[in-house]
């Protein structure tokens, strides 16, 4: 179900927390407090108690830390991807490796973030992937790309529509606007204009900078994009 549906029926977005460290809990329930169309249902100390939860709760989002015991984060998002793929799964990290963001990708996850995110980000971005789209914290968009810079800590997460990966991806095998309109059956001008949103949104001002950020995330949107 959208958030669109959410909003019409007045019903909350079900978000079920798993992270081994209470405070970490803690401070997530807080940053979530103001949010009145969020409602967190349940509350897990690792991987395991993630995924029975979701099996029985039947969840509409489940916040993962990556690293947790028994069972990780990714371990957990893998197999909550794979029962139940209406479950929209967003890990949360307070490293930026680039390693473990590929392996969350590759697990199906739908965004990841980090700690250090605010409230407001870290509402708006569960809002966001009911609407279908993935999030990412602009600081590990940075890590993915090599930026040295910073970016302002109220900035919102990056998200990409599916139609935008699709994209993305044939950037990355080399196919020009031309090729990608034939091949997606819309016109080289809409090609453009997602191309032109694309790079706003990740903030690179070129082709060339696009052309990187598709080679870098080549696998993971090929892959994705192959699959639905």
């Amino acid at each position: 179900m959208s958030y669109d549906s959410y909003h019409k029926t007045g019903a909350p977005i079900r978000v079920i927390i798993a992270d081994d460290h209470e405070i970490s809990r803690i401070g997530i329930r807080r940053l979530l407090s103001g949010s009145h169309d969020i409602e967190i249902i349940a509350e897990a100390v690792h991987g395991g108690q993630a995924l029975d939860l979701a099996r029985s709760l039947k969840p509409n989002v489940v916040l993962l830390d990556v690293q947790m015991p028994t069972m990780t984060g990714i371990e957990a998002a893998q197999k909550i991807k794979a029962e139940a793929p209406d479950v929209y799964v967003i890990m949360l990290s307070s490293s930026d490796d680039e390693k473990q963001v590929e392996r969350a990708l590759f697990a199906g996850a739908d965004g990841y973030l980090s700690k250090e995110v605010g409230g407001q980000e870290l509402a708006e971005s569960i809002r966001t992937v009911t609407l279908g789209e993935r999030v990412f914290s602009r600081t590990i968009i940075n890590q993915l790309e090599g930026k040295a810079q910073a970016q302002a800590d109220n900035q919102p997460p990056i998200s990409l529509t599916k139609r935008e990966e699709e994209i993305v991806a044939l950037v990355a095998k080399g196919l020009t606007s031309q090729d990608i309109a034939k091949k997606l059956f819309i016109s080289p001008r809409t090609v453009e204009t997602h191309r032109a949103r694309i790079m706003d949104k990740l903030g690179v001002n070129n082709a060339a900078g696009l052309v990187r950020f598709a080679l870098l995330h080549s696998t993971y949107f090929d892959l994705r994009t192959n699959n639905e």
